[in-house]
């Protein structure tokens, strides 16, 4: 991958991830008055601040069937959905706050919007070396 790229890999990752917690989000809320219903949330953040600190071990293989132990490049990092089994907050077993729930969808529509209007200054330089190269 070319250094060029990177950072457009980056914040593509992290915008699916915010789209896929939008849906989880929404998913939560819709579900808050469900008896033993429990709530997910996708983690993305963490990952990628593990990845860019080379905190993971790696592995070296001989054969590209081999059995990664790490993410060896952002291509092979993604968000994951996490469902909380572990605890729930009312008598009926449900663990979703709906008032947390509606933070977060905020949160998130905030986040969304930086990384979407970050996408598009990338793009609009890398457009703009492009072109300019050219002459």
């Amino acid at each position: 991958m070319s250094n060029i790229f990177k950072n457009v890999d980056i914040t593509t990752k992290a915008l699916n991830a915010a789209w896929k917690r939008n849906e989880i989000i929404s998913n939560n809320i819709a579900n808050a008055n469900t008896p033993n219903f429990k709530k997910s949330y996708v983690a993305f953040e963490e990952l990628l601040q593990e990845h860019l600190k080379g905190n993971s071990i790696s592995v070296n293989t001989t054969h590209r069937n081999h059995i990664k132990t790490s993410t060896e490049n952002i291509n092979d990092l993604n968000h994951k959905v996490i469902n909380t089994q572990n605890y729930r907050t009312r008598r009926d077993g449900n663990n979703v706050d709906i008032d947390v729930e509606m933070a977060e969808a905020a949160k998130n529509y905030i986040i969304y919007n930086t990384l979407s209007t970050q996408l598009n200054n990338d793009m609009r330089r890398i457009k703009m070396v492009i072109k300019e190269g050219g002459r």
